[in-house]
């Protein structure tokens, strides 16, 4: 298998102040041309910190992706270091040379001195053209001992530009590298909401070691379980079916917790079911402060199955809404039962879904606090006491998929009485 390494060069990324996105979009076009990205590195604007990057990556890697660090300021480095971990000297390139002052010449500008350095490239290097700006690339193969030799490919650090490149000249020069464009890498996820990453794992024996065909990888994101599948095969549609086997046995083993795939969130799960069943829900909400109602609202055409929110506090508007139905208070599971059963009432929908306060800050570093859910239906009215624990980052985000999940339950439950 041809490995990769991804690297992405500049002060901006290497102290957090700007998000890298390049390294991401490249290891997915890596991946369609079934090249495993192994290594992801960022590095600053200094010479041999970059120049040591470069040497380590040709060692270990058959293709090389560079981002950054080609513009015409004293901190752009890429060139020089390339130059440097490779043993070559920089040459300039005339006819690159004129191609950048012909761009400032149909500008009306005048080419200041400091661009004359982006036409000079490591001796034997090809260039990759930059129809939309004045930093072509570089393109150098690296000799290694006892072993093929290693590809590197410089682009600029401006997505547009860098991918325009790629895909007008990179991609097609990758295809030509022995042993790239064998075989597709394909990815699909499964998600799963209402048990721990460890449970879940134990639920999948054996499925998430290391080395199997396809690999399945977990992640964890606010609670909410993704299942990676990946595989390897000559085409697209051998890798999904190297896939299926082990997707159906992901849904036999988990039933209900897996709740759809890939972008898919709970409320998308739940507006499917709720449109698949021609009903409507509205939402009262206390402690999730109306995550559950922007969510539903996010949806596409919500208006098909959601109907309105209360979102309340002691003191608000929606506590007066409330206080007509004789609620006083919003955290006892008697109060909250009653919440879901006025909120479906007040705007006339089949479900209502209610959250109650959240326990005191004193509760919750005792572990002894509880939150209540209610659903509401003609008649019926259901509820659940939840311990409210864990890291404050994930608890109201948590809290609220909870609330969406007793509510797509009942909907699956509906389904398969009809």
């Amino acid at each position: 298998m041809i490995h990769a390494e991804v690297i992405s060069i500049g002060d901006e990324l290497s102290s957090g102040q700007r998000l890298d996105t390049n390294s991401q979009w490249l290891s997915q076009q890596l991946g369609d041309l079934g090249v495993h990205v192994l290594f992801h590195t960022t590095v600053g604007d200094e010479l041999e910190a970059n120049a040591q990057v470069f040497r380590a990556a040709f060692e270990r890697a058959d293709i090389v992706i560079a981002t950054g660090g080609l513009g015409p300021t004293a901190d752009d480095l890429t060139r020089e270091a390339v130059a440097r971990a490779i043993g070559k000297e920089l040459v300039l390139d005339e006819a690159v040379l004129g191609q950048i002052e012909s761009r400032f010449f149909r500008q009306a500008r005048s080419m200041p001195p400091s661009n004359r350095v982006q036409a000079m490239f490591p001796a034997g290097c090809q260039v990759i053209p930059n129809p939309h700006g004045t930093a072509p690339g570089i393109d150098v193969e690296v000799q290694r001992r006892d072993r093929g030799p290693s590809r590197l490919f410089a682009l600029p650090g401006v997505p547009a530009e860098m991918r325009e490149m790629w895909n007008a000249t990179v991609e097609s020069r990758l295809r030509e590298i022995q042993g790239v464009a064998e075989n597709v890498i394909v990815h699909r996820r499964v998600k799963c909401f209402g048990v721990g990453e460890s449970h879940l794992e134990q639920m999948l024996p054996d499925l998430i070691r290391r080395g199997r065909q396809p690999a399945v990888g977990i992640t964890v994101h606010k609670a909410t379980i993704t299942l990676r599948l990946t595989a390897t095969a000559p085409s697209r549609e051998e890798a999904v079916a190297q896939m299926q086997p082990t997707w159906v046995l992901i849904h036999e083993k988990l039933g209900q917790l897996v709740y759809g795939q890939e972008d898919e969130e709970l409320q998308h799960a739940v507006a499917q079911l709720l449109r698949a069943q021609g009903k409507h829900v509205a939402v009262a909400e206390c402690g999730t402060r109306g995550m559950i109602a922007q969510w539903l609202g996010s949806v596409p055409q919500h208006e098909d199955f959601f109907q309105g929110a209360v979102v309340c506090t002691p003191a608000s508007q929606g506590a007066r809404l409330f206080s007509e139905h004789g609620i006083s208070e919003f955290s006892s599971e008697s109060s909250v039962q009653e919440m879901a059963s006025a909120v479906r009432a007040h705007f006339g929908t089949d479900w209502g879904l209610a959250v109650g306060e959240f326990p005191s800050r004193e509760a919750e570093v005792q572990g002894s606090g509880e939150f209540c859910l209610a659903l509401a239906s003609d008649g019926q009215v259901e509820s659940r006491m939840r311990r409210f624990a864990g890291h404050p980052d994930i608890l109201l985000e948590r809290s609220a998929k909870q609330a969406l999940d007793l509510l797509r339950l009942r909907l699956l439950r509906e389904d398969a009485a009809d």
